[in-house]
């Protein structure tokens, strides 16, 4: 199962966190998404159909993209 850690710039409240996981929680296909306030970070666990193109689309409509590497 894929799975991805990565920053979030945008976060600054439980109420963001709670957004990220409840958004992309929905996504057909995502297992597991955890979204910690502190460090601004993000892990999404995944299968099929959902994809990282996808999930990383929909954390930019809602306005919380991920940081570029």
């Amino acid at each position: 199962m894929p799975s991805k850690t990565f920053e979030v710039p945008n976060i600054s409240c439980h109420h963001c966190t709670m957004t990220i996981q409840r958004e992309v929680g929905e996504l057909d296909g995502v297992q597991r998404v955890q979204a910690d306030v502190e460090t601004r970070q993000v892990t999404v666990e995944w299968d099929t159909p959902a994809s990282w193109e996808q999930i990383k689309a929909l954390l930019t409509e809602i306005n919380y993209p991920p940081a570029e590497a």
